[in-house]
C-alpha cells in the first residue's frame, strides 16, 4: 500500500491546475515553516523558520518540473570558537516529479495524484551546500589550545610556558636562583 500525501501539509504543492498538458506553466512565490532536522552537526536550518520560495511548476510530458529558490536562515556555531553562526542560505534546485512509475527510475520522485512534497528536494538541495565546518569570520584564529580561552577576546601575545615532556622531570631539581639573597 503507498502512503498518499496531505494536501493540507505545508509542503505538498498542487499542480491541478496545470492539467497534465505539455508547456502549462505556474510560478509561485511561498513562505514556508521549515522542516525538522535540516543540517549538519554544527549548522542548520531551525525548525519553523520561515522558507522563502521562489517557485516555478511547469508540465512535461514524463511529469512536473519544478525549478526554484529558497532562501533560509541558518544558525549554528562556529567551528574554531564555538560562537554562534547566524547567516542565510539560498540555494537553487531543479526536480522532475514523474506522473507514473513506469517512465521513472527507482528513487525518482513521483506525483501523487495531481500532488507533489518538495520538503525533500529543499532539504537535498540545503543540506547539500552547508559547510560542515562553519566559521563565525575568515579571520577567526579560535580557542587557545592551552587554556581555552577565545583568541579574539585575547590579550595581544597570549600564550604558554610550555615545557618539553622530555625535560619536564628535570624541573624543580635547580632551585630558583635568587638574587636577594646573601652568599
Amino acid at each position: 500500500m503507498t502512503q498518499h500525501l496531505d494536501p493540507r501539509a505545508p509542503w505538498v504543492i498542487s499542480t491541478h491546475d496545470l492539467g497534465r498538458r505539455p508547456g502549462s506553466m505556474r510560478r509561485v512565490n511561498l513562505a514556508l515553516p521549515a522542516p525538522a532536522d535540516i543540517g549538519v552537526e554544527m549548522i542548520g536550518v531551525p525548525k519553523d523558520v520561515d522558507v522563502e520560495l521562489d517557485i516555478r511548476l511547469e508540465a512535461v510530458m514524463e511529469g512536473v518540473l519544478v525549478t526554484g529558490t529558497a532562501q533560509a536562515p541558518l544558525r549554528g556555531e562556529c567551528a574554531r570558537c564555538l560562537e554562534p553562526v547566524i547567516s542565510r542560505s539560498e540555494v537553487g534546485f531543479q526536480e522532475l516529479f514523474f506522473y507514473s512509475a513506469e517512465d521513472a527510475a527507482e528513487g525518482d520522485p513521483l506525483l501523487d495524484g495531481e500532488l507533489l512534497d518538495l520538503e525533500p528536494v529543499f532539504r537535498d538541495a540545503v543540506v547539500l551546500t552547508l559547510p560542515l565546518s562553519p566559521v563565525c569570520g575568515e579571520d577567526c584564529a579560535g580557542l587557545c589550545a592551552e587554556c581555552g580561552v577565545r583568541l579574539a577576546d585575547a590579550e595581544p601575545g597570549h600564550g604558554h610556558e610550555v615545557i618539553d615532556a622530555r625535560w619536564a622531570k628535570l624541573q624543580g631539581l635547580v632551585p630558583e636562583h635568587n638574587n636577594d639573597q646573601e652568599s
